[in-house]
């Protein structure tokens, strides 16, 4: 039976009120109060963080936190907030919400938002990437595993259904027969090098360990300005996402069964030309994802991967689902929201969790650690401090 997005949200907004009131003791049918954290001035919401929950007609937005009055006002209108707060923690106080959006790019506070969070049993949605370090991002975790929480975070392209469609018909089936190696890049845009390796490399390592699991080992060369990278030339980035090195980096990844997956960015005078995205290589064709173009995902038929003058064309993945897009702006976060209600009615983790956001960024922490250590990184990594902090 294929159940439609309606029917999906009324029967797990049934279980999962049912549930939490028995917990909480609030009436079922009841709507979850939520709240969002954002800082006009220090990292926004993300994109449109503070209007997740509008997807979602058994839930309300009681409060929105934002220091900047202009901000609040702005954001707190746009999301139909009912009270704003200047502090957050005044918010979470008065307000108890049983979920939370936390908006911020800027990950260097979002331990400290997670951890109040968690004081009053909140489960919720974080933008990426989650920390600065492995260090930060483990208390993290810890943090919502010792009281059962269940948060999700913003890797909104693992839960598009087109991706979900490229792991069922290329990795579970024999769409271009065995799977060689994966290609992904950076934007490439002012950030390319170091700090794209962070901000959009981390979609990029959350879709490889979608589709293969966790990576077991970790090579990488780091440049700048053509010459190999030093401590010298370690720096901060442009938002308080950690420290960032080099403006080209190339790293590979060992994965299951000798597969191996490739991440590259490098600063050139052509910036983003929509390289940003995975390409897929079989001993029987290509598959490429382009991100920039709202999930173009193309296949071509070719062992030799270089048609030359054959008349081969790339074609549209066959049988792709059909995406309605109703809102372009929050409809990456249909899935994860959707879900993360779920998960808390069915008592697991979300399907796009804050766990995977650990994950991804140790893939980027190898990056770093496998250039400044001798070119190899083991994983999991044993040493979870920041190595250009060290």
């Amino acid at each position: 039976m294929v159940m439609t997005r309606r029917e999906f949200v009324e029967l797990s907004s049934s279980a999962v009120l049912g549930a939490s009131a028995a917990a909480s003791g609030r009436t079922a049918g009841a709507k979850f109060r939520a709240c969002v954290i954002g800082d006009s001035r220090q990292g926004g919401y993300g994109h449109n963080m503070h209007l997740v929950w509008a997807l979602r007609e058994d839930v309300q937005v009681v409060g929105l936190a934002d220091p900047d009055e202009t901000g609040r006002a702005k954001h707190a209108r746009e999301a139909d907030a009912q009270r704003t707060y200047a502090d957050y923690r005044e918010m979470l106080d008065k307000e108890k919400p049983d979920l939370l959006a936390i908006g911020p790019r800027w990950s260097v506070h979002h331990p400290e938002y997670l951890e109040a969070a968690a004081v009053y049993g909140a489960h919720g949605l974080m933008e990426k990437p989650i920390a600065v370090d492995l260090a930060a991002a483990d208390a993290m975790v810890q943090t919502i595993e010792a009281r059962n929480l269940k948060w999700a975070i913003g890797f909104n392209f693992r839960a598009n259904a087109l991706i979900q469609h490229v792991k069922r018909t290329v990795f579970e089936q024999d769409l271009i027969g065995d799977i060689l190696e994966l290609r992904g890049r950076g934007k490439e845009d002012r950030r390319a090098g170091g700090e794209d390796l962070i901000v959009l490399g981390t979609h990029i390592f959350d879709m490889m360990r979608f589709f293969l699991g966790d990576p077991k080992w970790c090579i990488a060369d780091i440049t700048v300005d053509g010459r190999p990278a030093t401590r010298s030339d370690i720096r901060e980035a442009t938002e308080p996402v950690g420290p960032v090195l080099g403006d080209r980096i190339h790293a590979v990844y060992g994965f299951r069964d000798g597969i191996v997956g490739h991440f590259a960015s490098t600063s050139n005078r052509d910036g983003n030309g929509g390289r940003w995205g995975l390409d897929i290589f079989g001993s029987k064709g290509i598959v490429t994802i382009r991100l920039d173009r709202r999930f173009d995902i193309c296949l071509l038929r070719d062992p030799a991967w270089a048609p030359g003058g054959k008349d081969l064309r790339w074609q549209p993945l066959p049988d792709a689902p059909a995406v309605e897009i109703r809102r372009p702006e929050l409809e990456n976060y249909l899935p994860i929201v959707d879900d993360l209600i779920a998960a808390i009615g069915e008592d697991r983790r979300p399907k796009t969790s804050l766990q995977d956001g650990r994950d991804s960024l140790e893939m980027i922490q190898a990056v770093h650690e496998a250039y400044l250590n001798g070119g190899r990184a083991v994983m999991p990594l044993k040493q979870r401090d920041h190595p250009l902090y060290r």
